[in-house]
């Protein structure tokens, strides 16, 4: 008969369920610090050039092209994810926090990604039109879109580079795998899931005040969906990978499609 003390010790527990090593808060904070400096500088890079000929040519905001713009979150979403890694490689935990080992079952995670994609869009759509019914401005991506819809040159580079690797597959290794990853084990949050859904949230809807208040609350919304589903999964990053890269695939291609006049009426 198997010692019970041996039985459940843990060992093939998944990782979000297992005893996790605390994270002080001045670790939390150099490591949270470290990536967003990160992502300053790499994503300012591209705009590099573009900002020391407006400089030469007597000063003003430089324009910055489609192309740039792009490359400005790709190249700093891939500087981010380095700095991740270095940090959870320091502790050995890369795996623990990047799960992308294949799925128990491709079909249900596939199944829960639609559901979440679908769900996303419900937040943007409904929770848009109740912040302007409310009196706050609805989420204004427009900013984004613009860039997105220029030539159809673009909005594969866009669609790829972007939405699906920088956004689909960097966004969630970034917030789901490596900030939920360190909440979970941070003092005075640690075991107190829905705690660590909703900071997760709040920290991921902050960079969005590019879209207004309202952009950072829906957006806010949907990384809490994002989180629970993450959890649902036990850790596991297939789920949130598709559902956040379909989102924005969606929503570019509508934009696209909107500008190619095929809903006008």
């Amino acid at each position: 008969m198997d010692n019970p003390a041996i039985a459940h010790d843990g060992k093939d527990m998944p990782p979000t369920q297992k005893e996790k090593r605390p994270v002080g808060w001045l670790l939390f904070i150099v490591q949270l610090a470290s990536v967003i400096l990160t992502y300053l500088v790499a994503s300012f890079l591209p705009a590099l050039p573009a900002v020391l000929a407006q400089m030469e040519a007597g000063g003003g905001e430089p324009a910055l092209g489609s192309a740039t713009v792009a490359a400005t979150v790709i190249i700093g979403m891939a500087a981010t994810l380095l700095v991740c890694w270095l940090w959870l490689r320091r502790e050995g935990r890369v795996a623990e926090a990047w799960d992308l080992s294949a799925p128990a079952n491709w079909a249900r995670t596939v199944l829960l990604a639609a559901l979440t994609t679908f769900g996303a869009i419900a937040i943007f759509s409904g929770g848009g039109a109740l912040l302007e019914w409310q009196g706050t401005p609805a989420p204004d991506a427009s900013f984004v879109l613009d860039f997105v819809t220029e030539s159809p040159q673009l909005f594969l580079l866009w669609i790829v580079g972007v939405a699906i690797l920088a956004a689909g597959l960097g966004e969630e290794l970034l917030w789901r795998g490596f900030l939920m990853n360190r909440l979970e084990r941070l003092g005075g949050l640690r075991g107190r899931i829905w705690l660590v859904l909703i900071v997760q949230a709040i920290l991921f809807g902050l960079p969005h005040a590019y879209q207004g208040v309202g952009g950072m609350i829906v957006t806010g919304a949907v990384g809490l969906l994002l989180g629970l589903v993450r959890i649902m999964q036990r850790g596991n990053l297939w789920a949130v990978i598709i559902a956040h890269a379909s989102v924005d695939v969606i929503m570019m291609t509508l934009a696209y499609a909107d500008k190619l006049g095929w809903f006008a009426t």
